[in-house]
Order: C-alpha cells, then sequence, then structure tokens
C-alpha cells in the first residue's frame, strides 16, 4: 500500500518543495491532506491537481473562495483550529509540519499525540514549546524528522558514532545578503535588499530571518531540543558556499560534514524515505567546480540576534515563545515600512529582556508569552 502525508503549510517553499518530491515518488507515496492560512488560490490549484482526502485554511475569509474554487469534493476544515481537525481527521504515516510561525504549533503537537511521523519545517514546534513538544514525542511512538537542511545534516551525521561522544555541533549559515556589508552600510538597508538571498530561494519571512541572521538564533534553539544538547556545544559558523549543510565533532577530534548542493528537496525527501534512500531531483555536486569552501565566524556585533539564541536555548521556559513572536512581529512591521531593518533584532531583544520569564510554562503560558510578545513589540514604536 501506498504511504500517506499531510503537507501543513503547502503553498510555502517546503510545501511546494514536497509536492515536487512527492511527484517524483507517486508509486510509493500518496497526497492525503493539504492545509494552508489564506492563500485559497495556490492551495485550490494543488487539490485540484493532487485531490487529496481533505483540504484545511486556517483562515476562514478565504475559505468560501477555496470552496468556490475545488473542483473535487474534498473534506474541508475551516477556522483557527482547522489543522488540528485535518491532523485527527485523515489517517497518514507522516506529517509534513511546513507552517511559518505559531500557527502550525498546535497541529504539530496533536501529529505527534498521534504517533505520526512528523517531517519538522516548523522551528516553532521546538522554539516555542521545546520541553513540552519533546515529552509528547517521548510518551508516544511518534518520530520527528528534521527538514531544515542544517538539522538534517546534524541527523544524519550523528549516525557516525555515539550520542554521548559528541563533543560539538556546527550550523552553517550562508551570512544572508549583508554578510560583508558594513555596520554603517547595515543601517540603509531595504525591504529589497533583505530580500535578494544569495543561494536559497524561500519565502519572504524565512529570508529576512536569513539576513538578520535570526534564523539561526531559533535554529540553536531547536538544535538544542532536538538533539538534547546543552547550548555550549552548539556553535554557528558563516560558511557563504552553502554546500556542508552541518557539521558534527566527536570527542575524538573527528568531524563530519555532510555535504550536498542548496535544494530542499533533498532533505526533505530524507525525511520522508528515512532509513531508506532514493533518486532525488536535486542536482548533484560536481567536485571538478568546487575549487575552495569557505568558513568563518559570525560577526556577533552586526548579527546580535545570533547572541538572543544562545541565550534562549540556555533558559528555556517561556524566553522561546517570547523570542519568536517578537521576531515575527517585527519583521512583519519591517515588512510594512514601519521598522528599520536593525530595528527587527532591537525589539526582540527588548522583549526578552522585559518579559515575565516563566521557568515552567504550560501551553497556555505559552501562548499567552507569544501574545505578550507581539503587543509589546508594537509598543516599542511609542516608546
Amino acid at each position: 500500500m501506498k504511504k500517506r502525508v499531510i503537507i501543513l503549510g503547502s503553498t510555502g517553499s517546503v510545501g511546494q518543495n514536497t509536492l515536487d518530491v512527492l511527484e517524483g515518488m507517486a508509486d510509493e507515496w500518496e497526497l492525503a491532506g493539504l492545509a494552508a492560512f489564506s492563500s485559497h488560490g495556490a492551495l485550490a490549484q494543488q487539490a485540484n491537481r493532487f485531490k487529496p482526502e481533505a483540504v484545511a485554511m486556517t483562515n476562514e475569509q478565504c475559505a468560501s473562495a477555496l470552496d468556490d474554487a475545488l473542483h473535487s469534493c474534498p473534506r474541508l476544515f475551516t477556522g483557527e483550529n482547522a489543522l488540528v481537525e485535518l491532523v485527527e481527521a485523515v489517517d497518514c504515516d507522516c506529517v509534513v509540519s511546513a507552517v511559518v510561525g505559531a500557527g502550525g504549533l498546535a497541529a504539530t503537537i496533536r501529529a505527534a499525540e498521534l504517533g505520526r511521523r512528523i517531517a519538522l519545517a516548523n522551528k516553532e514546534a521546538l522554539v516555542i514549546a521545546g520541553s513540552l513538544f519533546v515529552e509528547v514525542v517521548r510518551r508516544s511512538d511518534a518520530e520527528v524528522i528534521p527538514v531544515d537542511s542544517e538539522h538534517s545534516a546534524i541527523f544524519q551525521a550523528l549516525h557516525a558514532g555515539r550520542r554521548e561522544d559528541v563533543s560539538k555541533v556546527y550550523l552553517t549559515a550562508s551570512g544572508g545578503p549583508f554578510r560583508t556589508w558594513s555596520a554603517e552600510a547595515m543601517g540603509r538597508i531595504t525591504l529589497e535588499d533583505a530580500l535578494c538571498h544569495p543561494t536559497w530561494s524561500m519565502g519572504p519571512k524565512i529570508t529576512i530571518d536569513s539576513a538578520t541572521m535570526m534564523n539561526k538564533a531559533l535554529e540553536i534553539v531547536e538544535a538544542r531540543w532536538l538533539f538534547d544538547l546543552h547550548p555550549d556545544r552548539i556553535e554557528v559558523v558563516v560558511h557563504p558556499e552553502s554546500i556542508v549543510h552541518s557539521l558534527v565533532e566527536f570527542r575524538d577530534g573527528s568531524v563530519l560534514a555532510q555535504l550536498g548542493t542548496p535544494d530542499m528537496r533533498t532533505p526533505i525527501q530524507y525525511a520522508l524515505t528515512y532509513p531508506k534512500r532514493f533518486e532525488c531531483p536535486s542536482d548533484r555536486l560536481d567536485f571538478s567546480k568546487m575549487t575552495q569552501l569557505n568558513f568563518q565566524p559570525p560577526d556577533l556585533d552586526r548579527f546580535p540576534a545570533l547572541g538572543l539564541g544562545h541565550e534562549v536555548a540556555l533558559r528555556g521556559g517561556t524566553a522561546g515563545a517570547v523570542l519568536n513572536a517578537a521576531n515575527e512581529a517585527a519583521v512583519e512591521m519591517f515588512r510594512d515600512g514601519e521598522i528599520d531593518f536593525l530595528d527587527i533584532a532591537r525589539y526582540s531583544e527588548r522583549a526578552l529582556t522585559h518579559h515575565e520569564f516563566n521557568g515552567s510554562p504550560t501551553l497556555d503560558d505559552l501562548l499567552a508569552a507569544d501574545r505578550w510578545a507581539r503587543d509589546e513589540v508594537k509598543r516599542c514604536t511609542t516608546c
């Protein structure tokens, strides 16, 4: 029988790449469900093409337009709990969690409770609710396989040795579009500048996170929970070519690196098929053209978000929810022209500093911290 997959966030870059991967494995996999927030036109096109059992749309204002555009008759879930309802109602072997932001948190946790394999591209499940999510996974038969190229690389390299023999992991960063910009020049960054990533093709929010290097801050927190590592064992290294996706150093000094072209389809397919490997549409590395690989430490003065990531990974509790929400709100304000690029990290740090920390939060506490942080960032503009 074919394996069945649900894609949460199917209209985003990870979701679209997942559909591309599934087309190449049509004999092995079938699409059981699709979900998006508000892109009703794109979701309707996907549903009409792939004919899943059910679709879900969180934004109820867009749901009627989606319903009108559907040619087939899949089950339709709408509203705030639509993603959770989809995960509960549709049987599947794997849930691809690719919703950007906190919107996919509840559905990802529910998928874990149901014992699904989770191909995790949604950082927020671990950044916001790392301890809670990990505990759910431990209690159930769920399996979490990372989709981020960096965490997929660490996941693969860890198979070369025992977990207790790991001394350090290195998350590689392209450095984004401003890797070589001076501090003075970074004060004049425009939205157009921030959306021009040198190597990866991603959605606008993730692209801006790469430009501030907040994506690496969140990945530090994610790695802390995903691999049960103390934050002191997690470092970031700038690697502009984006060929080495991450590295693991063992206690004997051996360093294992995972290399590949910068194409999300490879880690997506691996998360679906693990432990097996299949042919993938990604381009292969051409070592005859690879003259050098460069590595350098990040500049924490120009990219202060990285320091926030280590702080959150050390503190745990509500810190991750606050940093994530503050960053999301600040990025949205930057995109709307309300704040400057450098304000994204400043406002995120302010929220993290001023919030009422809770070291053992419930899910409701985390969601409350999320709401507080968003409001706090908006208040910053009037301070």
